[in-house]
């Protein structure tokens, strides 16, 4: 499909990505070794932003040294050395307006987590500018008991609130859910649509490259988008995969 160029409209493309723990006994898969795979991705596809998901700070910063033409948000400073962050790289023609980091909790401003919540999950949101366009984007990982992720929902929309409501929104991240589930529901109750409109498939492959489960990485939308083409890569580079995750990509305009 063709789209005509409107300079006053540029398109974009946001992607999400959970790294997987760097500290994991993943043997031949471990970062070390998959590390190599992340400049042959980014190079394919030159994402405007890249949410990602359980970030260590030395991955973090072999990550800040790669995307040279990136600043990024979201890094918790102090931080213990298991800690894993929820960023946003977002390439240098964006200018970061505001940006906060929130605990998917009731008390969000301090470490805490939900009742059922094995883990303290937060979120990252930004108000990112390009010429005279704004978009916010959003970066989560969700925790895996259903009830605490439809409220781990809830909670995103309420913080989403503080930013302007005629700004366009995309928000990425591992749910740990399925479209069908509560918290797809809950975002789209509140306005946001799924960029792969129906046309799911596994984005969890355990670093076997063979679908071991649903669609648990998410792109959601809302705010005057249009989603030209959304992609699940499913492939290697370099011969490895750069996660257990699969990459989700998608170029708006």
């Amino acid at each position: 499909m063709t789209y005509a160029y409107d300079p006053m409209n540029r398109p974009f493309s946001v992607m999400s990505i959970n790294l997987r723990f760097g500290l994991a006994d993943d043997g031949d898969n471990s970062w070390e070794h998959r590390r190599r795979a992340y400049g042959p991705l980014f190079t394919a596809t030159r994402p405007d932003f890249i949410g990602m998901q359980e970030a260590n700070n030395f991955q973090t910063r072999y990550l800040a040294q790669l995307l040279k033409d990136y600043r990024f948000v979201g890094v918790r400073n102090p931080s213990p050395t298991t800690w894993q962050n929820n960023l946003i790289f977002y390439q240098k023609e964006w200018t970061c307006l505001r940006h906060t980091h929130c605990f998917l909790s009731h008390t969000p401003h301090e470490e805490s987590q939900l009742e059922g919540s094995q883990w303290p999950r937060q979120c990252v949101i930004g108000e990112f500018e390009r010429d005279d366009e704004r978009v916010v984007c959003v970066t989560t990982h969700f925790d895996f008991d259903e009830g605490v992720q439809k409220q781990s929902a809830d909670l995103i929309l309420g913080f989403l609130e503080d930013f302007p409501g005629d700004v366009p929104m995309v928000i990425t991240g591992d749910f740990n859910a399925p479209p069908e589930s509560p918290a797809h529901e809950a975002f789209q109750s509140g306005g946001f649509k799924d960029s792969f409109a129906g046309e799911h498939s596994s984005t969890f492959h355990g670093f076997t490259g063979n679908d071991l489960g649903k669609h648990i990485d998410w792109i959601l939308y809302k705010g005057g988008l249009k989603v030209m083409d959304a992609e699940v890569i499913k492939h290697p580079f370099e011969g490895i995969y750069p996660s257990d995750h699969y990459p989700v990509v998608c170029r708006f305009t």
